[in-house]
C-alpha cells in the first residue's frame, strides 16, 4: 500500500495541473479555494483535477509536508507546486498563469 506522500507524487505526476482545496470546484468551501478555481477557469484550464482536503485528513496534513507549504489551496502543474492563491493571483495577473496552463495543456495532449 502507497504511503499519503507517494498517493501525492503520483496525483501530481500523473496530472497536468493538480489542485488541493477545500471542496470541490462546483461548491468550494472556502473563499481561497473558490478564487483558486475561478483563476484557473479563467486561465483556460480544460482538465483540472482536484483533490477535496477536507474528505481526508491525512491528505490534507500529506500536503502540507510534500509542498513544505502550510496553506490550502495548493497548486501543482506538470508535476512542480506553483503555490498559493497569492501567488496564483500574482501569476494570473501577470499572465504567467495562462502560459503554465497552457504549456501544461499542450504537453499533455502530445
Amino acid at each position: 500500500m502507497a504511503t499519503i506522500q507517494e498517493l501525492i507524487q503520483e496525483q501530481v505526476q500523473k496530472h497536468p495541473v493538480v489542485l488541493y482545496m477545500k471542496g470541490n470546484p462546483r461548491a468550494p468551501q472556502c473563499g481561497f479555494s473558490a478564487r483558486a478555481v475561478q483563476l484557473l477557469q479563467q486561465s483556460g484550464v480544460k482538465e483540472l483535477f482536484t483533490v477535496d482536503v477536507l474528505a481526508d485528513p491525512q491528505i490534507r496534513d500529506g500536503i502540507k509536508q510534500y509542498s513544505n507549504w502550510p496553506t490550502i489551496p495548493q497548486l501543482y502543474i506538470q508535476g512542480e507546486f506553483v503555490g498559493g492563491s497569492d501567488i496564483m493571483s500574482d501569476l494570473y495577473q501577470q499572465g504567467e498563469l495562462k502560459k503554465l496552463v497552457d504549456s501544461a495543456q499542450a504537453a499533455s495532449a502530445s
